[in-house]
């Protein structure tokens, strides 16, 4: 008998990382965040997506889901943004993680929310809903977004008032990343807008594009200008659709890593 037929067969390596939970917020009965150890060797450009998941119950399939990377590049932990499911499949159970336990995550992150899928311009617009403000955080705190655009507007649309989540993290704490404070005081523009309860900025933020409105609370010019203008959109498909829809009416068109253009969208959240 040989020693290769004594050796045994090589472990297969696992397409997960086994994180630690380093910290968990809730904001809301069904919106939280959540932090973990960043492994040496992950690489990511600010605005991409990875799988988090938790192994399955009773031995069976690990259940994973896509998750925008709520950290910069450069940040030391890994940060995500999460709705609460309380039938779901995973966050069901990823909501109740507390820090010291494990989660998985993908080797391997992805996406089109990045700075490499714009042509160069100098008005930066972040559009989202929900936990589509995900992105934006990674974005919002990457040196390279200030260098690269003159203004940056963080745009974040939600039914209530509580569900603002980091409101006051882009209303003034950013001014005090280590960073990046300086350039967004001088070049962040934080724009929320509220559906369901009373705001000084009400509505869906796609009807108050069409209005007008938008354009006027921030004392600009009305509508996009191709020439100038770039813009990335995460959140519920309705929005993300109809959003799309009005930039092209501006002459904006849609961009990826292997045709950087005007404006981008996540296609792996639209479906």
């Amino acid at each position: 008998m040989t020693d290769a037929a004594l050796s045994p067969a090589p472990v297969k390596a696992s397409p997960f990382h086994d994180l630690e939970v380093l910290w968990v917020r809730h904001w809301t009965d069904s919106l939280f965040s959540f932090g973990i150890r960043r492994p040496e060797d992950f690489r990511f450009r600010s605005g991409e997506f990875v799988m988090i998941g938790l192994p399955g119950e009773d031995g069976g399939k690990p259940v994973l889901r896509a998750y925008s990377i709520a950290s910069p590049c450069w940040a030391e932990e890994l940060e995500f943004f999460s709705i609460k499911v309380q039938d779901g499949p995973l966050t069901s159970r990823l909501q109740k993680i507390q820090p010291g336990d494990t989660v998985l995550m993908g080797k391997k992150p992805t996406g089109t929310l990045v700075l490499d899928a714009l042509t160069g311009g100098e008005r930066l617009f972040l559009i989202g809903t929900g936990t589509g403000l995900a992105p934006w955080l990674s974005v919002a705190r990457d040196p390279e977004t200030y260098s690269r655009f003159g203004h940056v507007y963080v745009i974040h649309t939600v039914r209530n008032v509580a569900d603002l989540a980091y409101r006051d993290f882009f209303g003034g704490e950013i001014h005090d990343d280590p960073l990046v404070g300086d350039e967004a005081r001088a070049q962040l523009t934080y724009y929320p807008t509220v559906t369901r309860e009373e705001f000084q900025t009400p509505g869906r933020i796609t009807d108050r594009i069409k209005s007008g409105d938008f354009f006027r609370d921030l004392g600009l010019p009305e509508g996009f200008d191709p020439a100038r203008d770039r813009a990335m959109l995460c959140g519920s498909m309705a929005m993300i659709k109809e959003a799309g829809e009005l930039l092209e009416t501006y002459g904006l068109k849609e961009g990826s890593n292997a045709e950087p253009a005007d404006y981008v969208l996540e296609r792996a959240f639209v479906g």
